[in-house]
């Protein structure tokens, strides 16, 4: 691995030294809160010494650098994290890591799993690197996998730790350079088409400048690379909030905390939406909180109307079927039954078993149509018996907010796929920068597949830059 020589070098000292044709970035440090530069790299760099700097220590920018290196081993490659790298692949599925869905190897299906994203993604990008690949190269390093009932994959160990040491690890080994406690405020392109990358550092009074032939923004949903992709031309879709839950208006759901559905049909009602939205009515688990409701169902609204209920500012109504399986004329069929079996038994203290709910859901219906605590089956009226089996067929919540979803983060927005290359993640605006992961206007449902995104934009964006730096290497050799 090449090493970069560190040095300290006052700002009035500079101009006065003869700095070799060598691609060396030249890190400076001080011990006092004055400010520092670096010297930038010299225009009469050779290409087997080419620099790729990787804006974000997260799971798109590490598994890129880790592929460019892979491929280009004589490319310097430094990776700049403003604060712990993989953080959020340490929070994501309960600390567990949902590394990927083993569940869809149609590349079409996969897409369609992306609210934003779903059309562009149906071309190369999944076949390039999907799911199984993912799989493949943790496995290939020595990480057991597993795939849940529902087509999460998580590593064996249900740690993930076990994915960020493998990722650290082979970025070591293959000497990419990690620097954390900086931040990359800005980019500018230099006279000889490359990059000048300002990096500071926030504790001290700190400034350094890298030379870079190749850049990848990989910075997430973070403010920082949305202002360095405008700063080298390009535009942003507005970022707003995906993958929430939903507050709820009906302080009688706190005493359902914790009572878990699990197959609801739920469908979204905004005020400013007029058109009918077949992503907007979702089939699933769903789950009561102390504050309205969550689970998979939930979260998949709230990623299919991310933009729509931002314009609503969250709020609208939520319909939903507790008995998805079953048609309106069953369940009065099976109420009837009931009131003929158990005629002396209280209705609060029995309900038919096929409707799959909790006694305590059974009692909120009950009191939602306030029906008499003591009130026997064999005096529940016809009218009530209708009236409980429309409830249950089609309950009306008013959704009054959101509410993050664990740790978990996910923003709909950032850079236009129209204005990259999906077959090789290079901006069709500045030749030689890339982009990967969370940064695009792309986002997916839970399940794994944000990672996903992540990984195989990442891998495109290293493969191709590890490929333009053969290729220039074999060009100069030639010569």
């Amino acid at each position: 691995m090449k090493t970069f020589p560190r040095v300290i070098l006052q700002t009035e000292f500079l101009s006065k030294i003869s700095i070799p044709s060598r691609n060396y970035a030249f890190f400076i440090s001080s011990n006092h809160k004055r400010r520092y530069c670096v010297a930038a790299l010299s225009e009469s760099t050779k290409s087997a010494e080419e620099t790729l700097v990787v804006v974000g220590g997260g799971a798109a920018g590490i598994y890129g650098a880790i592929r460019a290196k892979t491929i280009a081993p004589l490319l310097n490659v430094v990776v700049i994290e403003k604060a712990k790298p993989l953080s959020k692949v340490k929070i994501s599925g309960g600390g567990r890591c949902n590394v990927t869905n083993g569940h869809c190897s149609d590349t079409k299906i996969l897409a369609g799993k992306y609210p934003r994203g779903n059309k562009e993604l149906r071309g190369s990008f999944f076949n390039t690197h999907g799911p199984t690949d993912t799989m493949s190269w943790f496995s290939d390093r020595g990480v057991e996998l597993k795939t849940e009932i529902d087509g999460r994959v998580f590593p064996v160990s249900d740690s993930s730790s076990t994915i960020i040491d493998c990722l650290i690890s082979e970025a070591k080994n293959r000497g990419v350079v990690l620097q954390t406690g900086k931040t990359v405020t800005s980019v500018s392109t230099t006279s000889g088409g490359k990059f000048s990358v300002k990096v500071e550092k926030r504790t001290i009074d700190y400034v350094e400048h890298i030379g870079a032939n190749y850049i990848i923004i990989a910075s997430g949903s973070s403010d920082q690379g949305y202002k360095l992709a405008t700063q080298l031309g390009h535009s942003i879709v507005k970022p707003v909030p995906s993958l929430f839950t939903f507050k709820i208006d009906d302080f009688q759901l706190v005493e359902l905390s914790g009572v878990t559905f699990p197959k609801v049909r739920a469908k979204l009602k905004l005020e400013t939406v007029q058109k009918s939205i077949p992503e907007h009515t979702q089939v699933g688990p769903m789950l009561v909180t102390h504050w309205g409701f969550s689970g998979p169902v939930i979260l998949r609204l709230s990623a299919w109307g991310a933009r729509e209920l931002s314009d609503s500012e969250y709020k609208g109504l939520l319909f939903v079927d507790f008995v998805p399986d079953l048609h309106i004329e069953d369940v009065k069929s099976l109420l009837t039954l009931h009131k003929n079996k158990f005629a002396k038994q209280k209705i609060t203290n029995s309900f038919p078993l096929e409707f799959g709910i909790v006694k305590r859901f059974w009692r909120y219906i009950l009191e939602h149509e306030d029906a008499v605590e003591d009130l026997l089956w064999a005096s529940i009226s016809n009218n009530l018996l209708i009236s409980i089996a429309s409830r249950l067929k089609n309950c009306s919540f008013r959704v009054k907010g959101k509410s993050q979803f664990k740790d978990e983060f996910v923003t709909a927005g950032g850079v236009p796929l129209s204005e990259i290359s999906l077959n090789t993640m290079e901006s069709r605006i500045q030749p030689r920068l890339f982009f990967a992961g969370e940064v695009l206007n792309v986002d997916g449902i839970t399940g794994g597949f944000n990672f996903q995104n992540a990984w195989s934009g990442g891998y495109i964006a290293g493969t191709t830059i590890g490929n333009l730096a053969i290729a220039v290497n074999l060009k100069e050799e030639a010569l």
